[in-house]
């Protein structure tokens, strides 16, 4: 068991390093601004550069390298902010997975190069106004007609609603009630019938252009189904890969707080000291590291458990329960070691406190996990009906 990164992994993670604080600082001040995404061009940068491609095997596009790897280069970017990481985390760890572990060969030639290259994102689609956490109850359709797939609902909470080319639809393809009746189905934004929402605007995350999708008879060819009915474990299956990134980017806010608390406390001085040679400021710090180093270890240990496959339910759920909760502590220790300067929009930390609330809340929420993590301690799964 080593727990150092390879020379070829370090070398990687300060590349992205570089990029991300040379180049991105002001597209994030941008995204945060107005709350549009990363422009099309950057994407294609970060597709250039090898960013968007790093767990996709070489046969799509990809560098075949790796989920730890794909998660340091997503570590990187969420530092800055989630909005210029979110290119990465929908390459890596949204539904670009259930496309190269269920979804049919010609969708993984046709679409995953160009979610590598930067051509173009693709997106989930799966919540409903009644059914974010209680999956199973899904009123979307997909009532299937020789051919075709007739496409039918609303989907709320899409982040890249608008703005991805290409979405992932959770929907019921038949009658049978519950999982049973669900599967997932590719479509495309421009496709007649396709429209979106408002965005939304939230506290924090901004960039992420989150909005509703509606579907109003929307056409597309029966080959488009990904996932058929009955294999509802499969589609899930690939969501622990989306609670990693989402992990992820809980440890970049909170690795930013702290690098950011520990230039500032050393360049602060009051009482004719720095800031950091005070004790209590000492103590938040060692605090923030504790944190930030142990929800880096439970998400690589996850990602390195999986290897050639999915990360198993037991490990996502901790370390996305664990991460989510840690980032909350971390900025909230950030915030206050600043003082006034903490509170103010002059300085980065308050929007990382608002960034850090959204990951405990999106991917199956906080509570969620815990009772993942029970299930699978005694070995069933408990109905909260």
């Amino acid at each position: 068991m080593d727990f150092k990164l390879t020379t070829e992994q370090r070398e990687l993670q300060e590349t992205a390093r570089k990029f991300a604080q040379n180049e991105m600082p002001t597209i994030a001040a941008e995204c945060e601004r107005t709350a549009n995404p990363v422009p099309d061009e950057m994407r294609l940068r970060m597709g250039e550069m090898g960013f968007l491609g790093l767990n996709i095997p070489s046969e799509y596009g990809g560098s075949d390298i790796g989920k730890v790897e794909a998660l340091l280069v997503l570590e990187e970017f969420s530092k800055i902010s989630p909005a210029v990481a979110f290119p990465i985390f929908e390459a890596a760890c949204g539904p670009t997975q259930t496309l190269l572990y269920h979804g049919p060969e010609w969708m993984k030639k046709e679409i995953l190069p160009k979610v590598c290259s930067g051509e173009m994102m693709i997106s989930v689609s799966m919540s409903e106004a009644e059914a974010g956490t209680a999956m199973t109850d899904l009123k979307t359709r997909g009532e299937i007609k020789g051919d075709k797939i007739i496409l039918n609902g609303a989907k709320r909470w899409c982040s890249g609603a608008g703005h991805a080319q290409g979405y992932v639809l959770y929907c019921r393809l038949e009658d049978k009630p519950g999982a049973a009746g669900i599967g997932a189905v590719y479509f495309e934004k421009d496709m007649p019938g396709v429209s979106f929402g408002k965005p939304e605007e939230f506290m924090g995350a901004r960039g992420f252009h989150n909005a509703e999708i509606y579907l109003d008879h929307v056409e597309v060819p029966i080959d488009n189904i990904i996932v058929p009915v009955g294999k509802f474990k499969n589609l899930m299956s690939t969501f622990n890969m989306e609670r990693l990134g989402n992990s992820t980017c809980s440890l970049g806010v909170a690795a930013g707080a702290l690098d950011y608390a520990l230039e500032y406390t050393q360049a602060r001085h009051q009482f004719g000291k720095p800031l950091a040679d005070f004790q209590a400021v000492q103590m938040r710090l060692a605090e923030m590291k504790v944190d930030v180093e142990a929800a880096r270890l439970l998400i690589h240990r996850a990602a390195q458990n999986a290897e050639d496959g999915l990360p198993s339910l037991m490990d996502t759920s901790v370390a996305k329960c664990f991460a989510n909760e840690m980032v909350r502590r971390v900025v909230a220790h950030g915030l206050q070691v600043m003082g006034a300067y903490g509170y103010s929009t002059e300085y980065p930390m308050e929007q990382k406190v608002r960034d850090s609330w959204l990951w405990g809340i999106g991917g199956g929420h906080i509570d969620l996990q815990k009772v993942n993590i029970a299930a699978e301690l005694v070995g069933r799964r408990f109905s909260q009906r």
